[in-house]
């Protein structure tokens, strides 16, 4: 894996000697470093998805740095997308920027090919990055080759402009998150990724992280309020806009947020945001994509409106919301790369983008029309193209399995439902903004004299055709997203949250695990374990609907922090540990005495009194007992 992005980046810096002879060879040369990268992806692609392949470097030994690279499901999708797009556009790009005059030179051609291809790669490490550390690498260089290729040669002040904005707010944004990537990896005790999200930490200093990570998030996929650096980068060239801007850097935010939601999602400090800027960014975006003119601005505050989307729905949700989220993930890319290159094609042979001035297009160039009718219907959600599964699968995470879970957790049936209007309103502007960017670009309007156009050539028309049509083709072939996402959602915990004990009468309860492996219980307020602390649990999902049975020795178990068990996460330890005594019921830890070591926990350690419960809150009293829960009368 290293090797492939290596071979990326020595590519790149060697490309611009073979730009400024032949400018078409050059984009020619720099694809097939992404499509090799594709094929390889998709050859791999079967250990992928039965729980991922890992490659570790060692980079400084000594300190513990190493080079951590895994290709699973998520990953998988957006190699699709960085790589397989990525190959597409730069076959696109040989002729985008191929001057009209056979002898005159392009400044642009020669720079775009290498920063391309170094982008490609650097989002390629990105996406594969086990480690955060490694992550954190290829997000700045990423957003360095942004500044380069939106600002083009400098020259435009315009340009310099949108460069510059969109490098402060996605660097420091960076810095943000990188701060959060060591609280979080500290907390940890490891910077695995993958580790991180199989035995989550909690606590204070973790809540603190992920408020950074969000806000690197969130500057790097333009949420709300850091979005409008988007738009105004729509200044670069067509090709550039398509890449970064439509399947790739935007996306990049998203991704960072779909890999640690299965170990965060239910923590309000990072649903709320979540939640809040995806529909407040969705809406917005939508919004102002109905009243622009120029098509390219109208597709970037389009594009703004399906990163909320996506954001909602890979961030704040249990499996099936994941299972949508993955599926909009690769839609997105598929339907929106195309829309870019069809505005490319009408910039070069109709001579404009707004709006007010194409008319009649569609009648001279019927092909161009119907691949942007297959992107633009996928957008809105129409079946049988792969958006509209995307969006089935949204709603129906929201108003149903979400709902169900509201059995368990109070409260969560109703913001299933909260998020789902806010997705519904968000999905009516997105189907109106797709049905004005076809009539403004294909439709005969009236006072106005129909465009005059020439034909484009298949090196134009070909790449955009690919993706429109692969949205086609995996809408009617769903299996295959079916495989993709669940391998993805196996990382969340069984169901969307609905588990239940077996049995009933005193002792029953509810609960959830905290990972697939099944540490880390997590049970509902009132919930008590009975001695010895035996545990089956039944869970809600097919995949995991065997009854389990576990025998819990609580004296090998200590909380995350010295006070008491914070938000129900608990570590095993040594068996000679003496650390407190873990419990779960209303989420806490007996903290004292210490657990006797050699025997579990008992009744009278463990539970309350007849006729009293477990407080909702540690005691704050002081001494050999502080921390621990307290028993109260029922009233």
């Amino acid at each position: 894996m290293l090797a492939l992005v290596t071979a990326h980046l020595l590519v790149a810096a060697l490309l611009p000697v073979l730009s400024a002879r032949h400018h078409r060879t050059a984009f020619l040369v720099a694809a097939l470093l992404p499509a090799g990268a594709l094929v390889w992806a998709l050859v791999d692609s079967a250990e992928a998805l039965r729980g991922g392949v890992t490659r570790t470097t060692a980079w400084a030994p000594e300190l513990g740095l190493s080079l951590t690279f895994r290709l699973d499901a998520l990953s998988l999708v957006m190699v699709v997308l960085v790589s397989g797009l990525g190959a597409l556009i730069l076959v696109y790009s040989g002729w985008y920027f191929e001057p009209a005059n056979p002898n005159a030179t392009s400044p642009d051609a020669a720079r775009s090919a290498a920063l391309l291809l170094a982008f490609a790669g650097a989002m390629l490490g990105l996406v594969l990055a086990d480690d955060l550390l490694t992550l954190y690498v290829f997000w700045e260089i990423t957003s360095v080759a942004s500044f380069l290729l939106v600002g083009q040669g400098g020259q435009d002040r315009e340009s310099r402009r949108a460069a510059v904005q969109a490098l402060l707010v996605t660097v420091f944004g960076g810095l943000a998150m990188l701060l959060g990537f060591v609280l979080l990896g500290e907390a940890a005790g490891t910077y695995r990724i993958s580790e991180i999200v199989t035995d989550p930490p909690g606590g204070p200093m973790v809540a603190a992280a992920l408020v950074l990570i969000l806000l690197g998030a969130f500057t790097k996929s333009a949420q709300l309020p850091f979005h409008p650096w988007l738009p105004a980068a729509m200044v670069a060239p067509t090709p550039v806009s398509a890449y970064l801007h439509a399947a790739s850097m935007v996306k990049a935010g998203v991704y960072l947020v779909a890999r640690l939601a299965p170990a965060f999602a239910a923590e309000p400090v990072w649903w709320v945001p979540v939640v809040v800027a995806g529909l407040g960014t969705m809406l917005i975006g939508g919004w102002r994509a109905l009243h622009e003119t120029d098509l390219k601005r109208l597709l970037a505050f389009g594009t703004v409106s399906q990163l909320g989307f996506l954001m909602v729905l890979l961030g704040a949700g249990g499996r099936t919301t994941a299972l949508a989220g993955i599926t909009m993930l690769l839609a997105h890319g598929l339907f929106k790369a195309p829309l870019f290159l069809v505005v490319g094609i009408l910039d070069k042979r109709a001579g404009s983008r707004d709006i007010r001035e194409l008319s009649g297009v569609g009648r001279a160039l019927p092909g161009l029309a119907l691949m942007a009718t297959l992107a633009a219907a996928s957008m809105a959600g129409l079946p049988p193209l792969l958006g509209f599964l995307g969006k089935e699968a949204a709603f129906e995470a929201f108003l149903h399995s979400i709902a169900v879970e509201g059995a368990a957790v109070e409260g969560v049936s109703v913001r299933g439902w909260f998020v789902a209007l806010g997705l519904l309103a968000g999905s009516v502007l997105t189907a109106a903004y797709s049905a004005r960017f076809l009539w403004g670009a294909f439709a005969r309007k009236r006072g106005v004299e129909p465009t005059v156009t020439g034909q484009p050539e298949a090196g134009l028309t070909l790449p955009a055709w690919i993706p429109a049509l692969a949205g086609l083709a995996l809408g009617l072939a769903y299996p295959v997203m079916d495989a993709l996402g669940a391998s993805y959602v196996a990382a969340y915990p069984p169901g969307d949250g609905t588990t239940s004990r077996s049995g009933t009468g005193p002792g029953s309860h509810c609960c959830s695990p905290r990972s697939p492996s099944g540490w880390g219980w997590r049970c509902t307020a009132g919930a008590q374990p009975r001695p010895p602390c035996t545990d089956t649990c039944t869970t809600g999902s097919a995949r995991n609907a065997a009854t389990r049975s576990r025998s819990r020795a609580w004296n090998g178990w200590r909380s995350w922090s010295p006070g008491g068990c914070r938000s129900g996460r608990c570590r095993p330890t040594s068996p000679s540990s003496s650390a407190p005594c873990c419990c779960c019921p209303a989420r806490h830890c007996c903290s004292a005495p210490p657990c006797p070591t050699s025997r579990p926990c008992t009744t009278s350690r463990c539970r309350c009194p007849s006729g009293s419960s477990w407080s909702s809150r540690p005691s704050a009293s002081s001494g050999p007992g502080a921390g621990s829960p307290r028993c109260c009368s029922s009233g």
